[in-house]
């Protein structure tokens, strides 16, 4: 789990407000990562793939972050965002591979314009 300091401006504050309670959440996702057989590389790409069904483009800039640094190939981080097609649709799938080349394709800050 990332420490409070890594975390983006308002849930680093809360996470120093709350020391206790951020500990508790941390350890709550260690005990989840932990509960079975899935590891690695692909506890990587299921966390992202979730946070791309939440739609969620803060968390999957964070779990490309964390994806790249573990050594997972940015294709792999791509691939899951065009699996989501029949799931979840062509838009959303195609807002997902713009957050994930927000970082694999090392732009910084907002997604950029398409044209």
């Amino acid at each position: 789990m990332q420490q409070d300091e890594e975390l983006p401006a308002a849930a680093g504050q809360v996470a120093r407000s709350y020391p206790e309670l951020y500990r508790a959440y941390a350890a709550l996702g260690e005990a989840c990562a932990k509960a079975g057989p899935v590891e690695g590389e692909a506890l990587r790409l299921v966390k992202l793939a979730l946070a791309i069904g939440a739609a969620s483009e803060g968390r999957v800039h964070s779990h490309c972050r964390r994806a790249l640094e573990e050594g997972v190939p940015k294709e792999a981080l791509k691939q899951v965002a065009l699996l989501a097609i029949p799931t979840l649709g062509f838009p959303r799938a195609v807002a997902a591979l713009t957050w994930i080349e927000d970082i694999t394709d090392d732009r910084r800050g907002p997604a950029q314009p398409r044209g």
